[in-house]
Formats: C-alpha cells, sequence, structure tokens
C-alpha cells in the first residue's frame, strides 16, 4: 500500500486534512501519516480540532511554534526531513501557504518525494504577505498542483507551469466539503458558544490575526477604531486570536467589541451559521461566509479569493475607518442568494483521491 505522509500545522489545514484524510480512509489505496508541526500551539486553535473533527491523532508531533518566520521554517524543514527519512513516503501532502506548507513541501523536494499542493494556483499579488510567498514558492516546487478554482488554474498558466514538470487539476475547494458535512453536526451538539448567540438580538462575526494587520500600529489602529465606531450601534462577536490579543496590548488600544476565546470549529461554524455579516482578514472566513451566505467585509488591500469580490460577496476595505463603516452598515443584513457553484459543489476531496490513485 503507497503512503501519504501528510503535514499540517495551522487552524485552516485541519479543517482541509479533516475531509480528505476521511477521503484517503475511504479509499483504502493509502496509508496516511499524519505530521503535526505545532504551529498553532495553543489547545484552542490546535488540539481541539483534532478531537471535535475526528482526525486521526498525528503520528509525529514536532511542537515548532511562536518563533520567528526563519527559525520556524528552518526547524520544521530540520524535523520534517529526518520524519520523511524515516516514514519515506510515496507521497508528501501540503495545504494551503503557511510556514509549515513551505517546510513541508522544500523537505520533500530535497528528498526527491513527490509533493501534492491541495489549494495550489492561489494569489493576492502582494509579495508584502508572508502567505503569499509561501504559496508561490510551493506551487513551484509541486509535483500535483490541486486547485480550488479555474481562477487558480488561469493563475499558475499565466506563470508559466505549463513549461514546468507537474500536473495541474481543478477539483474544487476542501473547505467547502468540510462546511457541509459538519454543519449538520454543529446543529445537533450543545455548546457554551449557543448561550453566546443567543445572547442578544444579531450580532456580526470578527476575527483578525493576519500579519499585515496585526504588525502595523496604524492599520491595528483604524480597524481597532472602526470596530469601537460600529460596536456603539451593533453587536460585534469576536473570537480574538492570541496574539491579536497580546498585540493590541502591546499598541496599547482598547477595543469595545464583544470578545471571546477562540473557538473550535463547530462553535465557528455556529457562529458562521448564526451572523448577519463577518468581518475578517482571513482566508478561510472569506469562503465559510459566502458557504452561509454572509456578506462578508475583508479587512485587506488584495485577497486570493478575487471571485468573490468579482460577484459582489465580499468587500475589500483594507485597514481604513471610514471604508470599513460603511461597508458595514451598506451589507449588514444582507442574505445571498443565487450564489451558484464557485467551488465543486462539495467534492473536491474525494475528486482529490481518486486523482491520486491514479499517479500510484
Amino acid at each position: 500500500m503507497k503512503k501519504i505522509l501528510t503535514v499540517v500545522g495551522a487552524r485552516p489545514q485541519f479543517v482541509k486534512a479533516a475531509v480528505v484524510s476521511r477521503a484517503i480512509a475511504d479509499s483504502g489505496d493509502f496509508e496516511e501519516i499524519i505530521v503535526h508541526t505545532g504551529q498553532h500551539f495553543d489547545a484552542n486553535m490546535s488540539d481541539i480540532f483534532f478531537s471535535e473533527m475526528e482526525i486521526p491523532l498525528p503520528n509525529h508531533q514536532l511542537s515548532i511554534g511562536s518563533l520567528s518566520h526563519g527559525a520556524m521554517t528552518g526547524r520544521m524543514l530540520e524535523q520534517l526531513e529526518t520524519v520523511m527519512v524515516a516514514e519515506n513516503p510515496d507521497f508528501v501532502m501540503v495545504y494551503g501557504d503557511t510556514n509549515s506548507t513551505l517546510a513541508g513541501a522544500l523537505a520533500a523536494r530535497k528528498l526527491h518525494k513527490r509533493v501534492v499542493h491541495v489549494e495550489a494556483g492561489l494569489r493576492s499579488h502582494s509579495m508584502v504577505m508572508p502567505e503569499e510567498v509561501n504559496r508561490i514558492l510551493t506551487d513551484r516546487i509541486s509535483d500535483v498542483l490541486y486547485c480550488p478554482t479555474e481562477t487558480a488554474v488561469d493563475n499558475l498558466a499565466q506563470e508559466g507551469f505549463a513549461n514546468f514538470d507537474c500536473d495541474i487539476v481543478c477539483v474544487g475547494d476542501v473547505m467547502e466539503d468540510a462546511a457541509r458535512y459538519y454543519a449538520a453536526k454543529a446543529k445537533q451538539r450543545e455548546s457554551e458558544i449557543d448561550a453566546v448567540i443567543n445572547g442578544q438580538d444579531g450580532f456580526m462575526l470578527c476575527t483578525l490575526h493576519r500579519a499585515e494587520n496585526t504588525d502595523s500600529p496604524e492599520r491595528m489602529a483604524e480597524i481597532v477604531a472602526a470596530l469601537n465606531a460600529l460596536s456603539r450601534n451593533y453587536r460585534i462577536v469576536m473570537p480574538l486570536h492570541p496574539r491579536t490579543a497580546a498585540v493590541i496590548k502591546q499598541y496599547n488600544l482598547e477595543l469595545n467589541a464583544e470578545v471571546i476565546p477562540p473557538v473550535g470549529y463547530f462553535d465557528m461554524l455556529k457562529l458562521l451559521m448564526s451572523c448577519s455579516l463577518v468581518i475578517t482578514d482571513s482566508g478561510g472566513l472569506q469562503k465559510e461566509a459566502y458557504f452561509f451566505r454572509s456578506h462578508c467585509i475583508t479587512l485587506r488591500d488584495q485577497t486570493e479569493w478575487t471571485e468573490l469580490v468579482a460577484n459582489g460577496y465580499n468587500t475589500l476595505v483594507g485597514a481604513s475607518r471610514a471604508q470599513i463603516v460603511e461597508a458595514v452598515e451598506r451589507n449588514l443584513g444582507v442574505r445571498l442568494a443565487d450564489v451558484g457553484d464557485l467551488y465543486g459543489g462539495g467534492k473536491a476531496s474525494s475528486r482529490i483521491v481518486s486523482d491520486l490513485a491514479l499517479r500510484v
């Protein structure tokens, strides 16, 4: 039986790996070895996803986190190489655009292992974002690139990937697979988040963690000012990333939103299904807002999910207080209708595993 070594380390990767790991197990064609780099070290940002989403516990836990980009990626590269030599996989599967993604791809490429990149071809066209650097480099050294959208395929074509020794396949987005599968389970589970959802009439959901915002005192001051202004008239529920909480304190900012601790995936789904609007700088949450028919206000200057903006489901506002407030008030409570099928209809995981089985 052929072996897939899966590298994960951050919240979005746990979500994506959950549905693909289930498809791998159901196929019976592969043995999967899961390596958790430890990039997200907080239990609410890591361990809870394995237990809630029924992902097999990692075969290897590297516990590398809370370091600079260079130190983190370097240590991951070193330890992943050791694991890959010991496990000798046929494929190394990486997800998305984190330091764990790049380190996994680099380690595999150096050892001449076939690299599989799930969520390939995405571009924000902003090299200031560390995620953009990670995704471009990972794509370039991958053997199989599974793209979530035709836009992603077009991005690779424009960059000359037809001239590279790789295969590009549009399979759809595994995040939609997860949203569809776990939403029903989330509805059935009682949780402390129910009291937050039912505490008052209506709320907006906000998350904030991207380095392009948190590393900038000016951007953070503008965003916090906008949230405080909106909080005078609207309820904003904000699961706060530990790093963001530290930055807000460091910059001596006062945030008046309804701050709650980070939540697990099921509770996040409940919040998404109940909120009237999403404000975020997350990549994944932009799509999840679309999956649950909420408009998304994105606290970034660019997005890799350009089709959401083009279709009017997402509004880019950067870090401008005025633009944030205006966009929220214009779109609050608007439910998306006739959204079509931008992301594959929830069948991406089975397509990935079926395609990979042809490559053994």
